[in-house]
């Protein structure tokens, strides 16, 4: 799980990052104050910025300090029951400081908004605000509302919404990277997936809109996008007027083309939708980043099949083989769920056969959690003892790291060019920053004439499990 509170620090399990300042609004003067955490994926990430941006224009200016705050937002994520617990216990502080704070309110968003509502507003009184992902427009109204006592709620999910034509707010740690949403929802019915009835069908993003919001990035320093959708080798626009159909494929290479000095990295990619044309265009352009998340799941076909992955076990390791035919330097990370419905031992061994496959860099890793109105919910019964999953999970996580560390050892001797984002988290002596694969190297700053948003040349003489250590050999003139 991930928590990001926009105006103070990012808080991860597997990593921590720096504290933000808003970008681009600090000449305003505002005349009251808003802060904002969020849980869960780099799309919910991507919301708090175009709510920060919708804010910003009613006169509201960021504080990390959530206790002089007029308005406290939680953005939520539905995905794993320690996620919602998170936000609970959050809620029930901020519940805290509104009763030392007159006139403060506290609302939820994304993604618990709906399901949760209820409870929420009335039996807990934890909220005055409930706002569902495609009604960020309506916070003003709704704000409104609530500070004259009525509760403002609007949870309704839109077959049209994209907040293309919303300039997101800036708040990232590092000036370097951004994430640029390129399509909301999604059509995949995965069992376990509660996304499809949180976020709404899938619509994708007028492609010219994305490609300008790149652009302007790009202009304002940035070096490093990240196009994000729950699915986005699924992304399909068409301009009717130009009779112009834009595939994922084609958007990369829209991108790419605005800067070979402008690395191009996307998430999520589902198994059965990335194309070889996709594979193709990454290969041609050095700066779209070689490395693809492509989450597997399970092994087991019988399990894949209860999940509806809609590919079997066969299916995926003949894509994991054509991805690293056509670019064998590809990183390959992936999702992984332990304890699925009816799971067995055979099942699990699948599961663990196929990571050592497809020898993933790194894989997010969990046991199965079931999460009320998913297909799985009404369908399966939950019926693998948790401490079988605690049990396959750990040995789930155990293979991997041996895997990543393999893979880390096998990059020793080797040059890579690394975009540096930043100090190193251990020592300001030392530059951080990510190869192409989106393996994190850390390397001396030494005499080398070098800033943050650089590129540079670095040779890795050793590594962690995590992390690839190395010298710089030269600097990349992109």
């Amino acid at each position: 799980m991930e928590t990001l509170e926009l105006t103070g620090k990012v808080h991860d399990e597997k990593r921590q990052g720096e504290a933000f300042a808003p970008f681009a609004v600090e000449p305003l003067i505002y005349k009251k104050k808003f802060y904002i955490e969020s849980y869960g994926c780099a799309m919910n990430f991507a919301d708090s910025e175009i709510v920060a941006s919708i804010l910003s224009n009613e006169g509201y200016g960021a504080t990390k300090n959530f206790e002089e705050a007029d308005l406290v937002l939680v953005n939520t994520c539905s995905i794993r029951e320690k996620a919602e617990a998170t936000v609970r216990k959050r809620l029930t502080e901020f519940k805290k400081a509104k009763q030392a704070k007159r006139g403060m309110l506290v609302g939820i968003l994304g993604c618990m908004a709906e399901r949760l509502k209820g409870k929420l507003l009335e039996e807990e009184k934890l909220v005055d605000l409930v706002v569902g992902p495609d009604a960020y427009r309506t916070l003003p109204a709704l704000i409104k509302d609530a500070g004259t006592g009525q509760k403002g709620v609007n949870v309704l999910l839109s077959r049209e919404e994209t907040y293309s034509d919303i300039a997101p707010i800036r708040l990232d740690s590092n000036g370097v990277t951004s994430f640029v949403s390129i399509m909301r929802g999604c059509n995949n019915m995965c069992s376990f997936c509660v996304v499809p009835f949180t976020r709404g069908r899938e619509r994708s993003r007028d492609a010219f809109s994305i490609f300008k919001e790149c652009e302007e990035l790009f202009n304002n320093g940035y070096k490093e996008v990240t196009l994000l959708g729950q699915n986005v080798d699924s992304y399909y626009w068409v301009d009717e007027q130009k009779d112009m159909i834009v595939t994922f494929a084609k958007l990369l290479e829209m991108v790419a083309n605005i800067s070979p000095s402008l690395r191009v990295r996307f998430s999520t990619s589902h198994p059965k939708d990335i194309t070889d044309e996709v594979l193709f265009t990454m290969s041609r352009y050095e700066n779209i980043c070689k490395s693809i998340h492509l989450p597997v799941q399970s092994g087991s076909t019988r399990l894949l099949q209860l999940m509806n992955r809609t590919y079997t076990r066969e299916w995926y390791i003949a894509k994991v083989d054509r991805i690293k035919e056509i670019m064998p330097e590809c990183g390959i990370t992936s999702d992984v769920i332990a304890g699925f419905c009816t799971e067995t031992e055979e099942d699990h061994d699948d599961t663990l056969s196929i990571l050592e496959y497809s020898k993933y860099d790194m894989s997010y890793m969990y046991f199965y959690s079931e999460r009320p109105g998913t297909l799985a919910a009404r369908r399966f019964t939950d019926d693998v003892p948790l401490e079988v999953k605690k049990r396959r999970l750990d040995e789930i996580v155990k293979l991997q790291n041996r895997i990543s560390r393999e893979s880390n050892l096998r990059d020793v001797g080797r040059t890579f060019k690394v975009l540096i984002e930043g100090n190193s988290k251990k020592s300001e002596n030392d530059w951080a920053g990510r190869s192409s694969q989106n393996k994190v190297v850390v390397f001396p700053k030494g005499n080398a004439n070098l800033t943050k948003g650089d590129y540079a040349f670095v040779m890795v003489t050793s590594s962690t499990g995590a992390t690839l250590l190395g010298e710089i050999v030269g600097k990349s003139p992109d």
